[in-house]
């Protein structure tokens, strides 16, 4: 049996020019705003990572599987209901304090209905501490 391939992997898409392609404008606004706060934060350029997630960095991982790969240290993707933001981590998916603000959670996804409902200075905390975990 073959190995399924990797659907989300580096495209060389411009980021900006996807950004700029979204139809929300406030969606836009607010992914426009975390590509900066994750540029400022990884120190690393964003690459879009299949056809919609903006990435910075990579890493490798490997499960006790045995399945292993590359993925982005942390990411977003300005959906259609809300700003989907991926944070890795070492220690598994995070519990998100209250003073972030208003958010709802996936398995490793921070869902942002607007960047204003946020504590942007708790949210660079957590993306610090994750990008700090993962590159430990």
């Amino acid at each position: 049996m073959a190995k399924a391939e990797l659907k989300t992997k580096p495209q060389d898409t411009d980021v900006e020019t996807y950004l700029n392609s979204v139809e929300n404008g406030q969606r836009r606004k607010d992914a426009f705003k975390m590509l900066e706060i994750m540029k400022e934060i990884s120190g690393k350029e964003p690459v879009m990572w299949g056809g919609s997630i903006i990435g910075f960095g990579d890493y490798h991982y490997k499960y006790k599987s045995g399945r292993e790969g590359v993925f982005f240290e942390m990411g977003f993707s300005p959906r259609k209901t809300s700003l989907s933001v991926y944070i890795m981590s070492n220690d598994g998916y995070p519990e998100y304090p209250e003073s972030l603000g208003k958010f709802k959670t996936g398995k490793s996804c921070l869902y942002i209905k607007k960047m204003e409902d946020i504590n942007e200075d708790e949210l660079r905390r957590i993306l610090n501490e994750s990008l700090k975990d993962l590159r430990s």
